[in-house]
């Protein structure tokens, strides 16, 4: 028996096994295979491990994508992590080949995929508040959203969710140091029924221009004096 002869939903079972790259592979070696690859219930979940891999055409968007991950660990999102006054000329040009690669991604989410319940993000240091609002408001079934790692949301991302978030169970903001303590009460009072986490975020201390960090250790020295 060939693998084209087995039933939609067994060639279905057998490319979920697949990762992106090998699914697009498979289907090109026959019409029977792309059928199976260009199938929306095949990409209900989608997971990324680089913004580059936003870019190949291994992948289809669609209605039927339910969880999405894009998460970057390399050494490089340090760099995009850093506030942009402090970043020199070398990353700031690192940083321009990619600004909106996981932006311009996400706002085709928001166009392509309204049934979204879940999102994470991870050393995603591009992704804007406007962005997390946009999504909010055009995936109106969310219900998790794990942020971390994440330099630029703020609590503007906060409001929206009080705003927008009316289905979300699940908020993480780790290590998202423009958060604060208060944005992070305001979530707590307004949407009680979120299961808010906030680790290493509204307690850290944002990369300071010179004159504020020179602040910040003078009064650090006068506290040891006292």
């Amino acid at each position: 028996m060939h693998i084209t002869q087995l039933n939609q939903e067994c060639l279905l079972h057998l490319f979920s096994f697949l990762d992106k790259d090998s699914r697009k592979n498979l289907a090109k070696t026959c019409h029977r295979l792309l059928e199976v690859f260009q199938d929306p219930l095949l990409w209900s979940l989608l997971k990324f491990h680089s913004p580059v891999e936003l870019k190949k055409d291994n992948f289809l968007l669609g209605p039927a994508l339910k969880h999405l991950s894009i998460c970057w660990y390399s050494e490089r999102v340090k760099v995009c992590n850093i506030e942009d006054w402090m970043k020199n000329s070398f990353q700031k040009d690192f940083c321009k080949r990619h600004e909106n690669t996981v932006s311009d991604f996400l706002l085709d989410v928001c166009n392509r995929c309204p049934n979204l319940l879940s999102l994470t993000l991870s050393g995603c240091g591009h992704v804007t508040d406007d962005c997390i609002l946009q999504l909010l408001k055009n995936c109106p079934n969310l219900r998790s959203l794990k942020l971390e790692n994440c330099v630029r949301i703020s609590d503007h991302t906060l409001e929206a969710v009080t705003l927008h978030g009316a289905a979300l169970r699940t908020l993480h903001v780790d290590f998202c140091r423009n958060v604060t303590q208060a944005g992070l009460e305001r979530v707590r009072a307004k949407c009680p029924s979120v299961m808010l986490r906030a680790d290493r975020s509204a307690n850290m201390i944002p990369d300071s221009k010179p004159e504020k960090k020179l602040m910040l250790e003078k009064a650090s020295r006068k506290l040891v004096q006292l």
